[in-house]
């Protein structure tokens, strides 16, 4: 749990991928992890031993009627960027969400996160909108860009 907290609140502070500004507690992780079950796994990957990033599918609302859509979300320790581990973990992913019975993953990515943009559009997402100055980081408006993959397809 640790790491999971480590990479994250090292993004927090350092990058765009998510929109956090405060870092979060050790209680907070714990309590989000306690919401994850089969239909919301959390899957984590790991390098000759070392902690290398953590992935997991959310559910878009708590109406019945969301029950088969997820949104992916991934998170790499900077020093495993560009070595595939984000690919591997978004196969398992979407994996997962085909056991699961899930019909549509869902990518909101920072709109200048080109790396995951790509990695999506690699594994089959197509683009479905955009979000102009939907938030705010680092003193500036940032734009979100959504993605989707139809597991059945």
């Amino acid at each position: 749990m640790e790491h999971i907290l480590r990479i994250y609140n090292e993004e927090i502070l350092h990058g765009v991928a998510t929109w956090d500004e405060a870092p979060w507690t050790m209680e907070r992780r714990k309590a989000w992890f306690a919401g994850h079950d089969e239909s919301t796994p959390v899957l984590v990957a790991e390098v000759e031993g070392e902690f290398a990033g953590f992935a997991y599918l959310s559910m878009l609302s708590d109406k019945a009627g969301w029950r088969f859509s997820r949104e992916d979300t991934i998170y790499l320790d900077p020093k495993f960027h560009g070595q595939g581990i984000g690919k591997i973990l978004l196969v398992a992913l979407l994996e997962e969400g085909r056991r699961i019975g899930v019909n549509l993953v869902v990518a909101s990515i920072t709109s200048s996160n080109a790396a995951s943009l790509a990695l999506h559009k690699r594994l089959g997402f197509e683009f479905v909108g955009e979000w102009h100055e939907a938030g705010f980081k680092f003193g500036k408006w940032m734009d979100t860009t959504y993605l989707q993959k139809n597991l059945r397809a």
